[in-house]
């Protein structure tokens, strides 16, 4: 199976996914894609001589951002169905895709998001900003969502979570660290079972079989 990974950040998940002995032989990164012309998680891409694009942004005059393609989602759409893109995976993109883009990728897009939706999921509720809110609401359980992803922020069918209790955790880093090794172990095992065709849609929940 051929997967698109989109980033914004370091890429620790597309990392998790790049060396997951889960997924070997199931699928291939075959791009990596950005909201920003100079994401550090395209280092990781060029270790393992994966094609990389920016697809928002504009470059600065005096700009000394690698170069490299930024393309329009009309352009990445085209590319992806010339390629066979059979998966998109948002693993710490931070950016709404375009609704018609998200359309056309109909129950082909997944994100994985530090917290258990639809608890603390919404715009605005990324990174350190969800795990400031989890510690301050004195919740004892926190963790990872994999759902699918419609034209709202965090509100696409939940495909499957992993928690991690917090009861102890005395910042809202300790959260943070607890979670993302979660994050690391449950992308690569919901991309496996979609690749081994192990999901099941029913009655408007999402079944791993």
């Amino acid at each position: 199976m051929n997967i698109a990974v989109f980033v914004s950040g370091k890429g620790s998940n597309l990392q998790a996914v790049l060396s997951s002995a889960e997924l070997r032989g199931l699928c291939r990164v075959s791009f990596v894609c950005s909201d920003k012309l100079d994401c550090p998680a395209f280092q990781i891409a060029k270790q393992y001589g994966i094609p990389f694009f920016s697809v928002s942004g504009k470059t600065k005059a005096g700009d000394e951002a690698e170069k490299h393609d930024i393309l329009t989602f009309d352009e990445l759409q085209e590319i992806f169905y010339s390629e066979n893109i059979e998966l998109i995976v948002l693993a710490g993109y931070l950016k709404l895709l375009p609704k018609e883009f998200v359309r056309k990728f109909h129950f082909k897009v997944i994100n994985i998001h530090p917290a258990l939706l639809p608890s603390f999921g919404g715009k605005g509720m990324y990174g350190m900003h969800v795990h400031e809110a989890v510690f301050k609401s004195s919740v004892k359980i926190s963790g990872a969502t994999v759902h699918f992803v419609n034209e709202n922020y965090d509100e696409g069918l939940i495909i499957d979570q992993a928690a991690v209790s917090i009861s102890d955790a005395s910042s809202a880093e300790e959260i943070a660290k607890r979670v993302l090794k979660l994050e690391h172990t449950l992308l690569p095992s919901v991309i496996a079972k979609i690749a081994q065709k192990k999901i099941e849609i029913k009655n408007n929940r999402v079944y791993l079989t």
